[in-house]
């Protein structure tokens, strides 16, 4: 009896079927493998910010700048009300390294005087931008919002230093910057340029002082010198106000100024270390 041909075509068709099975599987495995591997040319994050933590707001200023700013301190006859008086309270926070700040409020025979510090670390939560352009925009935005007038063309813009020693200004530098509605009434142009709320140089990498005289119509002119500056990704706030107990005096705007500006060079320089 005859038997059947063998048809190789057959046995040619079930092995490229097989091979094509085995191939399936093994490109399978490869595409899984490979899913991962792709993201390695993703952008890398931008630079964090020199600073991680933030120094403790309440201990950073010492006792013999803080017996210059409120006068009233060395008045206190009690040595713990004295000493509870450098201490200062510290500012509602919830993180410390975030935010951190301190105020003192001190009487003395003739005023009560007010000192804010405030520390604010800033972060940037965008892989795009980093810590630092986001503390710029951040300081960007506190400049807009004072307000402060066109440098005149006598300071061309430049800042002087705070002096080593305060002199009283007179009458005219007492008035409030005209950029401020609540101030007095008195214009910019009266205000020598040295004195007048400004950008200032040499303090971090950037920063302003902005002057503010209660109305004379207010029962006592109380006067609120701010200085604002940004090292890195930490932004500094110093609030100096004083408000005198005879409520015919206005407070120096000169003496108030470079005090508070001395404090702020040194809180620039601790940052620095």
């Amino acid at each position: 009896m005859q038997r059947k041909a063998y048809v190789p075509g057959v046995a040619v068709l079930l092995a490229a079927l097989l091979a094509g099975c085995t191939s399936g599987s093994a490109n399978g495995g490869t595409a899984d493998d490979s899913k991962g591997s792709n993201t390695g040319t993703t952008a890398s994050a931008a630079e964090p910010g020199k600073y991680r933590t933030l120094p403790e707001a309440c201990g950073s200023v010492p006792h013999d700048t803080l017996d210059s700013l409120l006068p009233g301190i060395k008045q206190i006859t009690d040595e713990q009300q004295r000493e509870k008086a450098y201490a200062g309270d510290a500012t509602l926070t919830y993180d410390t390294d975030r935010r951190d700040g301190c105020q003192w409020k001190v009487e003395s025979t003739t005023a009560t005087d007010h000192l804010l510090v405030d520390f604010e670390r800033v972060v940037s939560y965008d892989n795009a931008v980093s810590d630092d352009a986001k503390a710029t925009g951040v300081f960007a935005g506190k400049e807009t919002a004072a307000h402060l007038p066109e440098p005149s063309a006598s300071s061309s813009g430049t800042d002087t230093s705070p002096s080593d020693t305060a002199t009283p200004s007179s009458p005219a530098s007492s008035s409030g910057s005209a950029s401020d509605p609540g101030s007095d009434s008195a214009s910019a142009s009266e205000t020598p340029a040295d004195l007048q709320p400004r950008t200032l140089d040499g303090l971090g990498d950037e920063a302003f002082l902005n002057d503010k005289l209660s109305s004379a119509s207010s029962a006592a002119r109380q006067r609120t010198v701010t200085v604002v500056f940004r090292t890195s990704n930490v932004i500094v706030t110093i609030e100096y106000a004083e408000q005198p107990t005879a409520s015919t005096d206005a407070p120096d705007s000169k003496e108030m100024q470079d005090r508070a500006r001395k404090l702020a060079q040194k809180l620039a320089d601790a940052l620095n270390g």
